[in-house]
């Protein structure tokens, strides 16, 4: 049977970017000399999500000496350490559940994010991942009810972690230097999340940034430590583009924001970041385009400390009729939030 095929397929596959091209010889480099010395597939899984017939599985397929498969967990590692882990590039991995299986493959970062069609149960349910040589892993989906009707999505840093630094050295620091235990939850935040998650209980819980997956394993101990609800991540790689040499930041956001208005156009959302970087236009642009797919913005002010180090406040008008909430913290946004129909926040304070 002929292929169909559309006018793009025609066109010329771009040029990869300079820093590409270096990075791709490093990563074939090392991973061909890693292969040779004898070491081993490993899978990290990242929580997912997933709606009526599909779920989106997201991993990471790193080469580790025998024996050390779980230390890719990077259970007592400070995040720096995590950047010289060596991915396994264009590696087919095996998702599996109930005897059901599909085969997908990593990307150039030994990154996988791919739609496979699983018909699972509304709430949490677990996959078994797979690569040739290597042992199967569990890995979490949520499954987002068809009926559910709010869903958040999150910001981190300086939204539900205090970073106190200038923006440019935000990521680097996070990614680099710290561990889980030395950052700083904001204040009221994770009561905030926790009350919206009583009041409704089949709301998923997206945390977007812009962090690398590099240090989804350190975010998430974050999360838990912190009691944040449970809930997928959805970083970046920060390699360089066809025509960049990093990635955008804000284009990741902008690109899974409308994602997500796409898989999921029965949910209303509650997006909640922070005024120091670009959520609030990222939020207000989205707003414009969908304002049937957004429930209420929250937008968390920072000190006039943390406003100097992250830039200056972004001046945005907003244009759309979406209800806008500003507090320095949870508790602040909390009560404004309640104003929201159907939406009980009361409870007592932390």
């Amino acid at each position: 049977m002929q292929e169909h095929t559309t006018p793009l397929d025609y066109l010329p596959k771009p040029l990869l970017h300079r820093a590409a091209r270096v990075e791709n010889w490093v990563q074939e480099f090392r991973e061909a000399r890693a292969l040779r010395s004898g070491r081993v597939p490993a899978i990290i899984s990242y929580p997912g999500y997933g709606g009526d017939g599909w779920v989106r599985v997201l991993c990471r397929i790193l080469l580790v000496k025998p024996g050390q498969e779980q230390d890719v967990l990077y259970e007592n590692v400070r995040g720096w350490r995590s950047f010289t882990s060596i991915p396994l590039n264009h590696v087919d991995v095996t998702v599996t559940h109930n005897g059901e299986s599909h085969t997908v493959t990593a990307d150039r970062g030994g990154v996988v994010d791919a739609v496979v069609p699983f018909s699972l149960p509304a709430g949490w349910n677990t996959l078994q991942l797979r690569v040739a040589g290597s042992e199967a892993v569990t890995a979490q989906v949520f499954v987002v009810d068809p009926e559910c009707k709010t869903g958040v999505i999150s910001d981190v840093d300086d939204t539900v972690m205090v970073t106190l630094l200038p923006r440019p050295m935000v990521a680097a620091w996070n990614a680099f230097v710290l561990d889980e235990h030395a950052r700083r939850p904001v204040p009221g935040m994770a009561v905030l999340y926790e009350r919206i998650k009583n009041a409704r209980p089949e709301a998923p819980f997206i945390y977007l940034s812009t962090g690398a997956w590099n240090i989804a394993p350190t975010l998430t101990r974050f999360l838990g430590r912190n009691l944040y609800p449970s809930g997928p991540m959805l970083l970046t790689d920060w390699g360089p583009t066809h025509d960049r040499f990093f990635r955008s930041g804000q284009a990741h956001k902008v690109e899974n924001l409308y994602r997500l208005a796409r898989e999921f156009p029965h949910i209303r959302w509650i997006l909640i970041g922070d005024d120091g970087q670009h959520d609030e236009q990222i939020y207000e642009d989205f707003a414009s385009d969908h304002p049937d797919r957004v429930e209420a913005i929250a937008i968390r002010r920072l000190s006039p400390q943390e406003a100097v180090l992250a830039g200056g406040r972004k001046a945005v008008s907003h244009e759309n009729s979406i209800p806008w909430f500003w507090a320095p913290n949870g508790r602040g946004l909390s009560r404004q939030l309640e104003s929201l129909p159907g939406l009980d926040l009361s409870g007592g304070e932390r």
